[in-house]
């Protein structure tokens, strides 16, 4: 049998280094199926339940791993349901490409079956390249820039392949007019700003007393460099959701997560820092950020149009965040004087303690925060952790302490829920030695990762450790935005859109061959998390919580007040709101009255 367009596709990719594609079949990619097949599992399939958690697969991988992402579809539908988890990828700049089907060439402009315009239905979220492969010389140029252009631009890229062309018999391009040669091969290039430029950033950061660094997802690779220059500058360290794993939580001057999600020391270091080094970061929130012209700032990132649009940068650095540190550190005056690295010492000690405060606040029955507060210092050394979009995120960005060698993630710029569950696939695939835990609410299980517990069960005993967990916020409240409906707009719970069904996810689990454990009881949590984190088999840890547990600005501005106060004239849930805020506020000096359930 002759070399198929199919097979050489899957030659070219592999030839490419990738290894593994996350993926759901159709008739529209039979003729790839095939090929693959045919190559006897060099390329692994992993199977999902559902297109878009394909995508948000390949996306986790590349977070995981720093390599190409890869998922697969079918034409019409199957293709559409990539769309949302490409989108994550592309608004968190991971390099992802998505494999789609398309009908017969022949069939193409007619109205056919299953037949979309996919190279306009991608042209945004896959915009920096999207083709459809029109003959088998076509085919090699196509993968070639399809791959390089994303990971090059960690952007998302597509190609499209017609159903006819898949099984055609594969051709080399003619050395002829109108034909196009193309290579394998891509290396990551040194970026480093100029010595002019560098220059111009160690000056503003010395002159600086007060200096506050913010990292994101593009420092996670330069945490020693990080923490050299921090401890040169005598500066403290606030964190992007994305970073939460850049710098080690056990560094007294890391503050922690910075936003509606941080915590009182990142908001402090903020409002009082006199120069700002934002690396890696494209944190949107500028609110939380210092006021313009309070503060010089240093920002330092790969992609140029991410430069100065939250913070007016006095020098902007285009560069990779690990080589322009290791630039910039000889430039760089110790400070002799560290009475501002004290005071944000002092800052992120109340931090933790207020956290813990609020964490160990009764509730009915459980307090979610408790839940991470009693995981992190349980954490395995090398785990990795994934949370979904929610309230979950709150206490996730809060609680959770990282420690070095730990991993963790979700999906940032979208903030999409239903991403946490299959993130942690995809890290299990990536990394099948590692334990990992992924913690999702309600809203999100009954959404779509209920359906991908089926893929763990299909593929766990594969993995070379059983260790992997999702933990489950079970309040029958879609959380977050309750209470955003509350704070933000003043209105009280609208129980016709935020009451969700009750649903017994750890029985479902043991109903499909992983271990369910239950918890409505505090105190338990500790040795439930124990028989979580030892079991031979996944497990699905589901924590029956209290809804009216407020998640907690770093810092109540007047409208929030006025709103929260309007909305509980009408709120259903009034009495348990007001009883859980004022704990939540005021719990260092409130008796704890564990049998007060108002």
């Amino acid at each position: 049998m002759s070399q198929t367009v199919g097979d050489y596709f899957w030659e070219r990719l592999k030839a490419w280094g990738v290894s593994r594609v996350f993926g759901y079949p159709g008739d529209g990619i039979n003729g790839l199926l095939g090929a693959l097949q045919r190559r006897g599992g060099d390329i692994e399939f992993v199977q999902v339940r559902h297109e878009e958690m394909a995508a948000f697969m390949a996306s986790a991988h590349a977070k995981f791993t720093g390599e190409l992402g890869v998922c697969l579809a079918t034409s019409g539908p199957g293709a559409s349901h990539l769309v949302t988890g490409l989108y994550d990828a592309r608004l968190d700049h991971m390099p992802v490409l998505a494999i789609v089907g398309q009908q017969a060439r022949t069939a193409v402009g007619a109205h056919y079956q299953q037949e979309l315009d996919l190279e306009a239905l991608y042209k945004d979220v896959a915009g920096t390249f999207v083709k459809q492969a029109s003959v088998p010389g076509q085919v090699r140029h196509l993968v070639d820039r399809s791959v390089r252009m994303a990971v090059g631009e960690r952007r998302v890229t597509a190609l499209i392949f017609p159903n006819d062309l898949q099984e055609e018999a594969y051709e080399e391009p003619p050395r002829a007019h109108g034909a196009v040669m193309s290579g394998v091969g891509y290396t990551r290039p040194r970026v480093v700003p100029y010595d002019a430029d560098l220059q111009r950033a160690a000056d503003v950061l010395n002159a600086g007393s007060k200096v506050a660094i913010l990292v994101g997802a593009g420092a996670l690779h330069a945490t020693d460099e990080v923490i050299q220059v921090a401890e040169t500058l005598g500066a403290g360290a606030a964190k992007a959701l994305l970073g939460k794993a850049a710098l080690p939580d056990d560094l007294p001057w890391v503050t922690g997560s910075i936003g509606l999600l941080g915590t009182e020391a990142s908001h402090e270091l903020m409002m009082n820092c006199d120069t700002l080094l934002m690396i890696g970061s494209g944190f949107p929130y500028s609110e939380f950020l210092p006021e313009e012209g309070q503060a010089r700032g240093v920002q330092i990132d790969l992609d140029p149009g991410m430069l100065s649009i939250r913070y007016p940068m006095e020098v902007n650095l285009v560069g990779d965040s690990a080589e322009t540190l290791r630039a910039l550190l000889p430039l760089l005056q110790r400070k002799e004087d560290r009475s501002w690295r004290e005071t944000v010492e002092k800052s992120v000690a109340k931090s933790w303690e207020t956290l813990e405060d609020r964490a160990m606040q009764p509730a009915n029955p459980v307090n979610p925060q408790r839940i991470f507060w009693e995981l992190s210092p349980r954490l395995p050394d090398n785990a990795i952790l994934t949370s979904d979009s929610g309230s979950c995120a709150n206490w996730y960005a809060r609680d959770l302490k990282m420690r070095r060698g730990m991993m963790a993630s979700l999906s940032g710029g979208l903030a999409s829920m239903g991403a946490a569950v299959p993130y942690a696939i995809a890290a299990k695939f990536a990394h099948p030695e590692r334990p990992v835990i992924a913690m999702v609410g309600d809203g999100a299980m009954q959404m779509n990762n209920m359906a991908e517990l089926i893929t763990v069960a299909k593929y766990w005993k594969q993995w070379a450790s059983p260790h992997w967990i999702c933990m489950v916020l079970n309040n029958e409240d879609l959380n977050q935005v309750t209470w955003e409906q509350r704070v933000m707009e003043g209105d009280p719970k609208f129980e016709a859109t935020q009451v969700i069904p009750d649903v017994p996810y750890h029985r479902f689990a043991e109903m499909i061959g992983l271990r369910g454990i239950f918890v409505d009881d505090p105190d338990r949590l500790a040795s439930a998390w124990d028989e979580a984190l030892a079991s031979p088999v996944p497990v699905v840890l589901e924590v029956k919580t209290d809804p009216e547990v407020p998640p907690m600005p770093p810092h109540i501005t007047f409208k929030q007040m006025r709103n929260y106060a309007s909305s509980i004239i009408a709120d259903p849930n009034r009495g348990s709101m007001i009883a859980n805020t004022a704990r939540q506020v005021l719990g260092s000096v409130l008796p704890d009255d564990k049998d007060d359930k108002d």
